[in-house]
């Protein structure tokens, strides 16, 4: 009988192997927090690259209407979201109130990667928040913004491509773009 070429081969849902090869990093888990467009396509895609892709909106209000795909689980807090070193986490929207409380449990989770939304050109408003809250400038500067890959992305797609190629690239210590 002839061996079957995907066996022992984990699709993108478990992570760890992404196409039959481990990445070393174990399982891959994005957390996308805050219900967006641009969060609706990165947990759609993150799926397809190989992430355990989860959504956490605490506010259920705005989940309601016609249910969408939101790649694995959508839950309601972090603590819900299962973080841990292998866990990349994005906040989709720089202009919810939670933002502080939000970054500072993820901080203290010491998850792999931080990173939030937002324009370069000014300071993020979760600087001034994370303060407030007394959470160390070491600790706040682990939290990156921008985030993704430079491409001049402007759509909520163009965004999702754009931060997962970044994701893709830190945990493959590729610079991205187009040096080898």
């Amino acid at each position: 009988m002839a061996r079957d070429p995907c066996d022992g081969v984990r699709g993108p849902r478990r992570s760890g192997r992404v196409g039959g090869v481990d990445d070393g990093v174990g399982p891959r888990r994005l957390v996308v927090v805050f219900e967006s467009p641009t969060a609706e396509v990165m947990l759609r895609l993150a799926v397809e690259v190989g992430f355990q892709a989860v959504l956490v909106e605490p506010d259920e209000t705005r989940l309601q209407g016609t249910p969408r795909p939101h790649g694995d689980r959508v839950v309601h807090d972090l603590a819900a979201a299962g973080l841990d070193e292998s866990t990349d986490v994005v906040l989709s929207d720089h202009h919810r109130a939670e933002i502080g409380a939000v970054l500072k449990e993820a901080l203290e989770a010491q998850t792999r990667w931080i990173g939030i939304l937002g324009k370069p050109s000014i300071e993020g408003p979760h600087v001034g928040m994370l303060r407030e809250l007394g959470v160390p400038n070491e600790q706040i500067a682990r939290v990156r913004r921008p985030i993704g890959l430079n491409i001049g992305a402007r759509t909520p797609a163009e965004i999702a491509v754009a931060t997962l190629a970044g994701l893709i690239a830190d945990r493959n210590s590729r610079p991205g773009g187009f040096e080898f």
